[in-house]
């Protein structure tokens, strides 16, 4: 006998990107945030204000949230 095909109207499920999910986190209200770069290393020649500022996060721009939000279906944080 034939075997019976299961109904497929299941749709299937979105895939999160995870390179993306590694690197970004998305706030409450929907921002989404990342650190700046060049932190690793020769910092010891950045001035004071340059070493401070690249502790602080910063946020994406509008235009490219849609994009990013996208590859992140499950707003993993």
């Amino acid at each position: 006998m034939g075997q019976m095909r299961k109904d497929t109207t299941q749709p299937m499920a979105m895939k999160t990107h995870k390179a993306l999910s590694k690197r970004v986190r998305i706030t409450r209200t929907g921002k989404v945030m990342k650190r700046k770069a060049g932190q690793d290393h020769f910092n010891s020649r950045e001035s004071g204000n340059t070493t401070r500022n690249k502790r602080t996060d910063v946020a994406f721009g509008t235009t490219i949230r849609r994009a990013l939000k996208a590859m992140l279906p499950y707003n993993l944080t």
